[in-house]
């Protein structure tokens, strides 16, 4: 990589991807549709993967080919992912938020998403991008856990 790519640069058109990872296009667009992933789209509709991409790619690969959890068993738990918590989302604004209150797929797929989200871009989201590695998952879930000494009793 040179000094202006990052992680997060769009690099990797469809068939690249699906190259590198040995899985289809088919595959790529599945997941796509099932809000597992969020490509970059170019203004060509051409869809192109980042290096944070390809890596989020992996770890549902070893989700589904080695823990046997299926693509819909991969959404309830990115489902569960207190999404609020991660962001700083006020408690006046989970009310109305369909990611709080749901557990049909990530929050980043959720059509109703509270006012703290809206007009922000997911796939820059922090809890879309700190929660696709895997090695990096349950590390964040036991921070976001941990008892903060400063509050009295449990999580709002």
């Amino acid at each position: 990589m040179d000094r202006t790519t990052t992680k997060d640069t769009p690099l990797y058109p469809i068939g690249t991807a699906a190259r590198m990872l040995g899985v289809s296009v088919h595959t790529l667009r599945l997941y796509e549709r099932k809000g597992l992933i969020l490509p970059h789209h170019a203004p060509s509709s051409q869809r192109l993967y980042t290096d944070r991409d390809i890596e989020r790619v992996r770890c549902i690969r070893r989700a589904i080919n080695m823990d046997k959890i299926s693509i819909e068993g991969i959404r309830r738990v990115l489902s569960l992912l207190p999404c609020w918590m991660i962001i700083g989302c006020p408690k006046a604004q989970r009310a109305g938020c369909s990611a709080y209150a749901g557990e049909s797929g990530p929050c980043w797929q959720s059509n109703r998403k509270g006012a703290h989200c809206l007009g922000l871009e997911c796939r820059a989201c922090r809890v879309y991008t700190e929660f696709g590695e895997c090695h990096t998952i349950k590390r964040k879930l036991q921070e976001l856990l941990q008892p903060n000494p400063s509050q009295s009793g449990t999580p709002a």
